[in-house]
């Protein structure tokens, strides 16, 4: 029987949620949306100490066992998700700012060691607030990871990684590595012919010399968020900061295990991002519902849609999108969450969600008019949020691709 009750403890939290989002998050939206390279501090100094002792907990378990041991399904990622749907509710430039190992933190306790994890995540249990980051795009390589030429050559002499090459829009870039002590996922070839089995992930530490912030974009949405260009010139990190095996053997799919570790991230953190968009989504229906009410105009559910005014039909539309973007969302959190591979469910949900948000929150302008296009509410502002979760963690375009692959069983090869 599915139940769609949600845990009392993940109740209390968004509740809590909810405040800050409301009196914090949403008080100062217009304000960073304005100012985009100003850091949300009010937002950041009070998300930092509940997720210290978040991050603690999560390391503790995970690297020496300890902790309550659990019976059955979880609600970990059920939990994130409600989470940051309602943080983006309130606004998702400042959610994408907050404090945490973000992907870069996943993809270590997805594929690295015990000791890299005690080494690279415990400074998320400590201290001021620090960012984890991704970086896989290069300026000739977005969607196509085999596009990627940034490299990694080895120093037998020192055992130190060489790393030479430049990754852009990298979400937290230069907050984990220019304004904290935190760290950088990035991708790099050890061996271009081999394609994606030469393709290594690495961790690049905050203060690494040769390392450069070179560029902080200026965005049309999410203006709160730091995006970064990271150029890489000689920067030397230890042998050591290789998540996965270094070796390169193109007919053995065991030595991409760390490459097909970390990208296996993505199954968590795009229910994730559809979260995000479903948050900005219902802010926009929402308020255009409620400016509508003071107008008069309201919904009559009782009568059939041949009946209802356009304005109206408008409306169930937007509910309808919203609503089944937010299960599709949750059905792929709830398999994580439950043991279930959900590539399938991860990308479905991904790929509808952007596409949702971005047409929810383009309605809400057109039926508000005048207003809606104005600065004098956030309308116009979460139209611009919106669009890019139809970009960022794989475009629609390559989520369909996923979809279509994993339900016809074509591979990567036979279906592009």
């Amino acid at each position: 029987m599915i139940n769609f009750s949600v845990p009392e403890k993940i109740t209390n939290e968004l509740q809590m949620a909810k405040m800050v989002a409301e009196q914090v998050m949403r008080a100062k939206s217009r304000y960073y949306d304005e100012h985009e390279h100003e850091r949300p501090w009010e937002y950041i100094n009070i998300m930092w100490p509940v997720l210290r002792e978040q991050n603690r907990r999560q390391m503790e378990k995970s690297t020496n066992g300890k902790g309550p041991k659990r019976e059955g399904p979880g609600t970990a990622i059920l939990r994130l998700v409600m989470l940051v749907e309602t943080l983006s509710w309130g606004d998702a430039g400042q959610y994408l700012c907050t404090p945490d190992p973000a992907l870069g933190g996943a993809a270590i306790q997805a594929v690295g060691t015990t000791e890299q994890k005690v080494r690279f995540l415990s400074r998320f249990t400590e201290g001021d607030p620090k960012w984890g980051a991704m970086a896989m795009t290069e300026p000739g390589a977005g969607s196509d990871t085999s596009a990627i030429r940034m490299t990694a050559e080895l120093d037998v002499q020192t055992n130190e990684w060489i790393l030479n090459g430049e990754k852009i829009f990298c979400t937290n870039g230069s907050l984990a590595l220019d304004e904290s002590d935190g760290l950088v996922v990035i991708w790099a070839t050890v061996d271009s012919s081999a394609g994606r089995a030469g393709m290594k992930p690495f961790v690049v530490e905050a203060g690494t010399p040769g390392v450069t912030i070179s560029k902080k974009e200026e965005k049309l949405g999410i203006r709160a968020s730091d995006t970064a260009s990271i150029v890489f010139e000689d920067a030397r990190i230890p042998f050591d900061n290789i998540l996965g095996s270094p070796e390169v053997q193109r007919l053995d799919q065991a030595t991409t295990k760390g490459f097909k570790g970390a990208m296996k991230t993505f199954d968590t953190s795009r229910p994730v991002v559809a979260a995000s968009a479903m948050g900005v989504a219902r802010a926009a229906l929402e308020f255009t519902k409620g400016k509508l009410a003071e107008e008069g105009i309201t919904v009559d559910y009782t009568k059939p849609q041949h009946a209802l005014t356009a304005v109206e039909r408008d409306i169930l539309e937007m509910e309808a999108r919203h609503k089944a973007g937010w299960l599709l969302t949750l059905r792929a959190a709830s398999m994580t969450d439950h043991g279930r591979a959900n590539r399938l469910e991860a990308s479905m949900s991904k790929a509808y969600t952007g596409v949702a948000a971005t047409w929810i929150t383009q309605k809400a302008v057109e039926l508000l008019g005048p207003i809606g296009y104005t600065q004098d509410v956030l309308v116009e502002k979460w139209m611009r949020d919106a669009k890019i979760n139809d970009i960022f963690e794989g475009t629609q375009q390559i989520n369909l691709l996923i979809v279509a692959r994993s339900i016809l069983g074509y591979t990567r090869r036979e279906l592009k």
